[in-house]
């Protein structure tokens, strides 16, 4: 039985993909997660086997980066994103970040589960109704799919990048400690250092990098 993680800001959505996951006989639906950072505390609490996620979880990290974090850290948990973006550039991005599999939230529930019997395989698998141009198409099939510079931003500790979205997205340095179950002084200090790490001065500098580099969902 494979163990899946389903991930997406919206319950009814969530539950919708675990009644039909469940009716399948060799997947089930052990958790849910409405953001990124639920969704990798999830991954290191409890081994599952796939993760069905939507790339837009507002506010909060971006998709792109939470499938990186995940792919990085968790390199045998395979990740299917189901999201309503169609543009090449999520595509290609996607998929160099570690997705196993891109499927259109628009496209009938075969689709997904197309997908998950191929990532179990592992196989990679594009929904059926996705069309790439030829560029896309041989940039992905070759590896070569472009990728922001995020040298700086992969020096931050694991917990520097949960700290980072949040201080972004304008949480209180109290807001931080209690949703990530740390002390305030604990915060602060992450704060000193993603500032130093990613050579940003203030909080609206940082954001200006958050955005530019696709790291948050506002």
């Amino acid at each position: 039985m494979h163990k899946i993680l389903i991930a997406d800001d919206h319950a009814i959505v969530r539950n919708g993909l675990s009644f039909l996951i469940n009716q399948q006989a060799n997947f089930q639906v052990v958790d849910q997660a409405a953001d990124g950072n639920q969704i990798y505390m999830k991954v290191e609490q409890n081994p599952i086997d796939i993760l069905v996620m939507d790339l837009s979880m507002p506010p909060g990290e971006s998709g792109l980066i939470t499938a990186k974090r995940i792919h990085e850290h968790f390199p045998d948990v395979k990740i299917v994103i189901l999201s309503m973006h169609e543009e090449e550039e999520y595509i290609r991005q996607a998929l160099q970040n570690g997705a196993s599999a891109y499927i259109l939230k628009s496209s009938p529930d075969s689709e997904l589960l197309n997908a998950l019997n191929k990532v179990i395989t592992n196989e990679t698998y594009l929904d059926a109704n996705i069309r790439l141009s030829e560029e896309s198409a041989e940039a992905i099939n070759a590896g070569g799919a472009n990728e922001l510079d995020l040298k700086e931003y992969n020096n931050l500790s694991n917990r520097e990048k949960e700290v980072l979205p949040l201080v972004a997205l304008g949480y209180s340095n109290k807001e931080i400690a209690q949703q990530l179950f740390i002390s305030v002084k604990t915060v602060e200090a992450h704060k000193a250092n993603i500032m130093k790490k990613l050579k940003t001065k203030n909080r609206a500098e940082l954001i200006q990098y958050a955005i530019h580099h696709h790291l948050i969902e506002l």
